[in-house]
């Protein structure tokens, strides 16, 4: 059975290092890094760079969870009743 997980190598401030994903985080990360401007790498090292502990792969998978729960709930109270 192959397993839903994807391990790819990716380049973070001039290091070249493995990161597993599910193939679902990896579609976010090529969304948000298109939407705001970035290469797959850049948006990475910045998470990197902010993650406060636990390993990258679970870092880019909170981050990618967070953005679109952002994104959802912006999305929800523009459509509330009452909102304009």
């Amino acid at each position: 059975m192959k397993s839903p997980v994807v391990k790819r190598s990716i380049v973070v401030a001039g290091h070249k290092t493995s990161v597993s994903l599910e193939e679902a985080f990896w579609n976010g990360m090529k969304e948000i890094s298109g939407l705001r401007d970035m290469t797959l790498s850049e948006l990475v090292g910045e998470i990197d760079s902010n993650r406060q502990q636990g390993n990258l792969s679970s870092a880019i998978r909170l981050f990618v969870l967070d953005y679109f729960r952002s994104r959802a709930t912006a999305s929800g109270s523009e459509n509330s009743p009452g909102a304009r």
